[in-house]
């Protein structure tokens, strides 16, 4: 399918998905009203009310931050599986989820940056994103370069001792809630969205949109395999540094500021491939918008379910995206790379 016709579409679904969702809750607003609120503080105009609270101070930036958590989690998820050219590959193979769960961990158990406020838990979990990602980079070069092998092995084995560090933190912890609040973490959460916290993540996601479109070529050349984007001239060895390094800082601040929301970054480039083909031109752009759309909907469906409370993100993701992948996975066309 041309590429033109899904994007319209999802341009037209996100603002209209953002208005309703931002009406769902454990009080719902009329969608009337959130667009007559929006409307208002766009223009300055009318007086604060209880809906206009609700909508614009507590609502709004967590939809806000779903669609660009969804996004960022769709596009690494791309990048990630050309990079390593595996299908099962996700953001958080290379043991970047399991870093910053290490730095939350460090956080809720020690107080950690502390002096940070409400921001400690989000800055200790980046600076563990980041931390983690330094190390796979380094040994894995260290080891004899980036190549997916490598890069797969030693993301799994340094994941399995972060997740033992965030372990024993959480073993020798006084806190008896430690256990409880890391693991909600670690399951995705927006609880905290507010509207300081969009613009880090917005730009991370928007550069690393524009470098990935700037080497769609070069991608498409990666994923039919090494020897045929060397004898296309492709810089291989550059290209894995870049797409590493641009994987790794934009799952660290995407979880950063909402934890580890797992299975988008695994479907959705599935599901884009399938709707629009794996040129990543085409795909790269329908994979951001199709992972905002759906996440706008799996935190609506988060909040809504056992409102007043709130369901961990990833619960939704896989309840809700396994049956739907695997259903369009059975198409038989379907195929990934050189696999049929």
């Amino acid at each position: 399918m041309p590429a033109a016709p899904v994007v319209i579409v999802l341009l037209v679904a996100i603002p209209l998905s953002i208005a309703a969702a931002t009406g769902i809750g454990a009080s719902d607003v009329p969608i009337s009203e959130v667009i007559s609120v929006i409307v208002n503080r766009l223009n300055h105009a009318g007086a604060p009310n209880v809906a206009d609270t609700i909508v614009w101070n507590i609502r709004l930036p967590r939809v806000l931050l779903a669609a660009i958590v969804g996004a960022g989690l769709s596009l690494a998820g791309t990048i990630i599986q050309t990079l390593v050219r595996n299908p099962l590959a996700d953001p958080f193979l290379l043991g970047i989820s399991s870093g910053a769960g290490m730095g939350a961990s460090a956080v809720i158990t020690l107080g950690v940056f502390g002096a940070a406020g409400l921001w400690a838990l989000s800055l200790g979990a980046l600076v563990g994103s980041l931390t983690a990602a330094a190390l796979v980079f380094g040994i894995t070069l260290l080891q004899g370069g980036l190549t997916p092998l490598r890069l797969v092995l030693t993301g799994t084995v340094l994941s399995s001792a972060f997740s033992s560090v965030s372990s024993c933190l959480i073993f020798r912890s006084a806190e008896p809630q430690a256990a409880q609040s890391v693991l909600f973490w670690l399951l995705g959460s927006l609880s905290g969205a507010d509207w300081s916290k969009l613009l880090l993540p917005f730009l991370a996601v928007v550069l690393a949109h524009g470098v990935a479109q700037a080497a769609a070529g070069w991608l498409d050349a990666l994923a039919t395999g090494v020897d045929a984007a060397l004898s296309l001239g492709v810089p291989v060895r550059q290209l894995r540094v870049l797409l590493f390094v641009l994987q790794s800082g934009l799952v660290g601040v995407v979880v950063a500021v909402s934890g580890g929301i797992g299975f988008v970054g695994l479907v959705v480039p599935h599901m884009a491939r399938i709707l629009v083909g794996a040129r990543h031109r085409s795909m790269l752009p329908v994979s951001l918008l199709l992972g905002a759309f759906l996440m706008i909907w799996v935190d609506a469906a988060a909040r809504a379910t056992a409102a007043p409370m709130e369901v961990p993100l990833s619960v939704v993701t896989g309840l809700v995206g396994a049956p739907v992948f695997l259903l369009l996975l059975g198409r038989r066309r379907y195929r990934f790379g050189d696999e049929s």
